[in-house]
């Protein structure tokens, strides 16, 4: 019954992933860089059925992220895609890799973490765990393209020198923290009545 139960909610978390993907709901043009909202049933994956799970979401998150952005590349859609020639080149970088599968598979597993460590001290936990996990997500993200990708980034946005950090530390302000109080609060929500309904069931069956 239970892996039952965990099937099938995994099957309904990858299948909000893929409706997010082909509207646009998941990716949300800003600038040179999209805000996005598929990161939310990972980290609700993760509170609910565990960092295995949730790490495994997140992974394929990453993957269509590398899909979206060598399919319909903007201009920085190197940083994202081994395909996507890096500005200034004539070729891609497996550099990209990093970016797009190591913060999106942490969004998967830190929020679990995050949730277990406070639940029994905090009432807040789930949302600061959704803000955990989303801000997991935007921080190394922005952080890789600075330290893998500065001088391209840079010159995509207009920036040199320094003036690169501060534009990613602007990103991370205005796009990274509403979308991580977004994600708290869906996080909140959603995974309160899914670990309700979870446990209910467990007790009955008991």
């Amino acid at each position: 019954m239970k892996n039952t139960k965990t099937f099938t909610l995994t099957a309904m978390f990858l299948a909000i992933l893929i409706l997010l993907a082909i509207t646009p709901l998941g990716f949300i043009p800003l600038g040179p860089i999209n805000a996005t909202t598929m990161h939310i049933p990972v980290i609700i994956a993760s509170i609910v059925l565990g960092p295995k799970i949730g790490g495994s979401l997140g992974g394929i998150f990453g993957f269509i992220s590398l899909i979206r952005a060598t399919v319909m590349p903007t201009p920085i859609s190197f940083v994202f895609s081994p395909f996507i020639p890096v500005i200034g080149t004539e070729h891609g970088s497996l550099k990209s890799l990093l970016i797009v599968f190591i913060p999106r598979i942490l969004i998967g597993i830190v929020p679990y973490f995050v949730y277990t460590k406070l639940k029994e001290k905090v009432p807040a936990s789930l949302f600061i765990a959704g803000v955990a996990g989303s801000l997991t997500n935007t921080i190394l993200v922005m952080n890789m393209i600075y330290f893998l990708f500065a001088d391209s980034y840079g010159e995509v946005i207009g920036k040199a020198g320094s003036a690169i950090y501060g534009a990613i530390i602007a990103v991370i302000l205005t796009s990274g923290v509403p979308e991580a109080i977004v994600a708290g609060i869906a996080t909140a929500g959603v995974s309160a009545v899914l670990l309700r309904l979870m446990k209910k069931n467990s007790t009955q069956k008991l």
